[in-house]
């Protein structure tokens, strides 16, 4: 554990804010709009509940064994020492390297509208791996460099974010709202389940147990504030954005659609504050997730899932597997078309929600959590990711593959792995 109290409420706050509000809301705005049309700020606050009912079990198993390896542990836990635990493992930590990945090509992204307007794209490659270095250092100080760092960003952006709803707010057109435009409450729900990847990095928050005074105290009211906070931080901007603009711009506009929002307000400034802010929150997103995939990739060396070189320490600072994981996301992000496999990583997280809440009824007892927000978590959970396939199948058939490949991939490494290694695993105590 590092020094005593090197992540406070207020930091545990700022990780599950920062890895929440990070690329997902400036890109899926447009999208999740033609679905579900001015009725959007309703398919919020159904994920947003959804995520408070998942967050449940995250909460409730965080009392009974706080740990850095967050749900790592409770999966180990649940489901004992065998494939199954660690095969979901490895698919937690790759869905976190994907994440790292998406968030470092936004930022360059964002980062390159502030250069005079033709340059390279080598610029996006240039910016998203900097930042991934800058942040890998950030992570390499250590857990109170990073509660600090996202503590002052976070603070920052959402800071962006709520001027920029409140401003907004004053030009609203109420005949954009009016209930009697609202779509199929199917549509609304089926917009739920794409928003809610803007929701998905709560959990990074129980991966910081280890480095808390009082885990579980911090850990619960970390989880339900830090989700209560998006929920708040996410209506606001969806009321915003379809007061300003027709359903139709914002379909025509939906890669810039907060952008675009503010033009009847502040003209081509809104701009650059949307791309300012878009910096801010993929940079937390980025620093969140680095640090939550480098505690589980150390989990995972030490219970026997991955190679001991990703638990070493060098220099009694960090973990090898915090160099690991930031050189996977460098390649990544330079290498692979991530737009495709963004929905791959929010799939495979839901499929980790619902092996977390099955681990969670198998210690329940342990745990003194009631039965039915677990199995309501469960099936809310499935419903997502059965939404989620069928609308892939619908759009982009390769991703479904992509997916597929990855699950099976976890499983089939972890067995390998293990088969050839003869590792043993190392049950922590509680």
């Amino acid at each position: 554990m590092v020094g005593t109290r090197a992540i406070g409420l207020g930091a545990a706050i700022s990780i599950g804010v920062g890895a929440m509000v990070g690329a997902g809301i400036f890109s899926i705005l447009g999208v999740a709009a033609s679905i579900a049309g001015n009725a959007l700020y309703i398919s919020f606050i159904v994920s947003g509940v959804i995520a408070l009912i998942i967050a449940y079990s995250y909460a409730k198993l965080s009392l009974r064994y706080p740990s850095a390896g967050g749900p790592t542990e409770f999966l180990v836990k649940g489901f004992g020492d065998g494939t199954t635990s660690g095969g979901f493992n490895l698919l937690l930590w790759i869905s976190y390297v994907f994440g790292l990945a998406l968030y470092s090509r936004a930022f360059g992204s964002y980062a390159t509208t502030f250069l005079p307007a033709g340059v390279s794209n080598l610029w996006v490659n240039f910016f998203a791996t900097s930042i991934i270095l800058l942040f890998t250092f950030i992570n390499f100080i250590g857990a109170r460099a990073v509660g600090s760092a996202e503590k002052y960003i976070v603070a920052i952006k959402v800071g962006i974010l709520l001027t920029f709803v409140v401003i907004g707010l004053f030009f609203i057109q109420p005949n954009l709202l009016v209930v009697s435009s609202w779509p199929p409450v199917s549509n609304i729900f089926f917009a739920s389940a794409i928003v809610f990847l803007a929701y998905q990095g709560f959990s990074l928050i129980t991966n910081a147990a280890e480095d808390m005074d009082t885990p579980q105290v911090t850990v619960p009211r970390a989880l339900y504030l830090s989700i209560a906070l998006v929920i708040i931080i996410y209506v606001g901007v969806s009321v915003m954005v379809l007061g300003n603009l027709p359903i139709s711009d914002i379909i025509s506009a939906k890669d810039y659609a907060m952008a675009q929002a503010t033009t009847p307000f502040l003209g081509a400034l809104g701009f650059k504050i949307v791309a300012i802010a878009a910096l801010l929150s993929t940079a937390s997103g980025i620093n969140a997730t680095l640090y939550g995939g480098a505690n589980i990739s150390y989990m995972l060396a030490k219970e026997g899932h991955l190679p001991a070189i990703f638990e070493r320490k060098v220099w009694q600072r960090s973990t090898e597997g915090l160099f690991v994981t930031a050189g996977l996301t460098i390649l990544f992000a330079n290498f692979l078309d991530l737009a495709a496999i963004a929905m791959v990583g929010s799939a495979s997280i839901l499929l980790i929600y619902v092996a977390v809440n099955v681990a969670h009824l198998k210690l329940r007892k342990e745990t003194g959590a009631r039965r039915a927000p677990i199995w309501a978590a469960i099936v809310l959970s499935l419903a997502f990711f059965v939404t989620l396939i069928f609308y892939e199948v619908q759009h982009s058939p390769t991703t479904i593959l992509t997916l597929v490949i990855v699950v099976l991939l976890s499983f089939v490494i972890e067995w390998g792995y293990r088969a050839h290694t003869k590792r043993p695993m190392e049950t922590r105590t509680a």
